[in-house]
């Protein structure tokens, strides 16, 4: 059975260039291991990121990174069972959201995603996808 989860977390520190793409870089390493798709939406001291794959992989790296110390205040948004993959081309991509344009009003501030449904959360990553320049994580 296929899911996607979506989390909420903010980096311990400064949210840099260097931590976000150690991230990126491990994160595509073991995706591409265990057939796992996702996005990751960073900046503005946040991470967003959707993760798809085999229900039990996907519960089984998210507390993998519920244990990550780079993180802290994560939480759970959204999780269903899903027929395809929304991010299949992706073993891990990301949107910065200093990509996107601000007259687009893709502003985290004005976007709360603690209490936003998960319809609503997803379809801001769709925007933030469509709108920003996903980057697929260069191979470690």
């Amino acid at each position: 059975m296929l899911i996607r989860l979506i989390y909420l977390s903010r980096p311990i520190g400064e949210q840099t260039a260097a931590l976000t793409d150690s991230i990126l870089r491990k994160a595509h390493a073991w995706n591409a291991q265990n057939d796992i798709t996702g996005m990751l939406c960073e900046g503005q001291g946040v991470y967003l990121q959707a993760l798809e794959g085999e229900r039990s992989k996907v519960t089984g790296l998210y507390a993998r990174i519920h244990a990550d110390p780079r993180h802290t205040g994560l939480e759970l948004l959204h999780c269903e069972s899903i027929a395809e993959r929304r991010y299949s081309g992706w073993f891990m991509a990301r949107v910065s959201l200093s990509d996107v344009d601000p007259q687009t009003k893709i502003v985290w501030p004005e976007f709360d995603p603690y209490s936003a449904t998960g319809a609503m959360v997803m379809a801001r990553i769709d925007e933030l996808v469509a709108r920003g320049s996903p980057v697929q994580a260069a191979k470690s």
